[in-house]
């Protein structure tokens, strides 16, 4: 038996069949207690779903259990589902991403940093590279933040550039290798001993706002007039409100209000139990959040009202939702790559030109929850690479994850290779690849490792069946 890698909360148990691992629904004693109460897990392969499921619960104190319609926050994989709108309306011809904000959103005012005055464009907002802060308004402890994690990822690589030396030739790890191991192994120990524990980002005060804003453009007086933290282009920083202001362009350029137009592409793309998280609205199979108090005990999540960043962390989501969006992207990813025999096959939502610039790694960006990934259109990606023969081949997948006021979740899109020499070998229409999607209600739980685990496993599986 193994178990998740966030805490002693699931078994596992062999599918139906036999191959594939699944969590089971045999708790641990105390597991209401003791890690994440509830969690959504799903997966799709070449588009159809072949695994939705709730486990525990999504209201501890009223024991309702969690099932596949079960519905949570998404957290920032919200801004996923607003760079579609993006994606959309630059497509129409109603949007220029590189255009100054101010065309949009005149409201949002010129910006001056060190003298010079800068412009801000959309391109810039959706890759997180404007100088607009985040939650801590202190750029001396985000500098001290930056500089501590890339000392992280640097002994992170040193260990695993030695450890692979050692492993070619040596035998044996050398004495500093020994130590930085220890050293890194301790960090990591600190940072995920148990699931919603030790995020400093959650002890930003801008997190549990509970003032209701009427309007995107009311909402951009929280961070408008504050001053950039470095010039537009230059540096990357994450930016929720970042997505807020993108929110008002997106308002703006469709003629609708920002809130009626995603729910209107959400219509359009079948994901009918993604809606607004609205504390006042009647919303069914809704989950509550959990987090720990500083005793380490499990407790409800502190009101919040995400009415400041809808574009940014604000929509509520099901697993069947999220693999249906995410199938709608490989769709249009993959859909210049097949012979349309007799116009048979419909055009994707998006064009798939237009994906592929989304999913293009940009400069200058970086992505903290997966080292081999850079920083795309609203978007991690990791390119295809492989250094040397028979050594580690690194496959092309998208990826973005999420944590919130009693939440975290992931989406991962990993698309198979498609090869022209096939010709017609290939089946006769997309999507082809794997999209896997967790959801859980407790913050800061690290779900990318994980769904990407599962992602090759079914793609590992789906391989071997082909070639059977």
């Amino acid at each position: 038996e193994g178990q998740w890698g966030w805490g002693k909360v699931w078994t596992w148990r062999k599918g139906d069949s036999g191959e594939t691992l699944l969590p089971s629904r045999t708790p641990y004693t105390r597991r209401d207690e003791a890690g994440i109460p509830g969690i959504l897990v799903g997966v799709s392969v070449d588009g159809k779903e072949v695994w939705s499921e709730g486990l525990g619960y999504a209201d501890v104190e009223n024991r309702v259990l969690c099932k596949p319609e079960t519905v949570m926050r998404i957290a920032s994989i919200s801004k996923c589902l607003t760079m579609m709108a993006v994606a959309k309306l630059w497509e129409e011809g109603k949007l220029d991403l590189d255009a100054p904000v101010q065309k949009y959103v005149p409201e949002f005012p010129e910006k001056v940093y060190e003298g010079e005055k800068v412009t801000i464009t959309t391109r810039q907002l959706v890759s997180h590279l404007s100088g607009i802060r985040h939650y801590e308004k202190d750029i001396t402890k985000v500098k001290e933040e930056k500089e501590k994690a890339n000392r992280a990822l640097k002994l992170t690589k040193s260990h695993q550039d030695k450890e692979q030396k050692a492993k070619e030739g040596k035998g044996t790890e050398n004495t500093d290798c020994v130590k930085q191991k220890k050293e890194h192994d301790s960090e990591t120990k600190g940072q995920n001993s148990k699931p919603g524990r030790n995020n400093k980002e959650f002890e930003q005060e801008e997190y549990y706002l509970k003032e209701k804003f009427e309007s995107v453009i009311e909402s951009l007086k929280i961070f408008k007039n504050d001053p950039l933290f470095f010039k537009p282009g230059s540096q990357f920083l994450y930016s929720t409100y970042g997505f807020t202001l993108l929110s008002a362009v997106v308002e703006r350029a469709s003629g609708q209000k920002f809130t009626d137009y995603m729910l209107k592409m959400f219509r359009d793309l079948d994901m009918l139990s993604t809606v607004l998280d609205d504390n006042e609205a009647m919303i069914y199979n809704r989950a509550r959040c959990y987090i720990y108090n500083k005793k380490g005990r499990l407790v409800n999540a502190p009101y919040v009202d995400n009415s400041y960043k809808w574009a940014g962390g604000g929509f509520l989501s099901s697993v069947g939702d999220l693999l249906k969006f995410g199938n709608a992207l490989l769709y249009s990813y993959q859909a210049g790559q097949f012979q349309n025999k007799n116009n048979q096959l419909l055009p994707g939502y998006l064009k798939p030109s237009t994906v592929a610039m989304m999913w293009t790694p940009v400069p200058k960006t970086e992505v903290s929850w997966d080292r081999d990934g850079k920083y795309a259109m609203a978007w991690a990606v990791v390119e295809k690479n492989q250094q040397c023969g028979c050594c580690r081949q690194q496959r092309h997948y998208a990826s973005h994850t999420g944590g919130a006021v009693g939440a975290s979740s992931v989406l991962l899109i990993l698309p198979e290779e498609l090869h022209p020499e096939a010709g017609g070998a290939w089946p006769v229409a997309p999507p082809r690849g794997v999209v896997v999607t967790i959801i859980c209600n407790m913050q800061s739980v690290s779900l990318n490792s994980t769904a990407l685990k599962i992602a090759r496993e079914f793609d590992r599986e789906k391989r071997a069946q082909s070639e059977g």
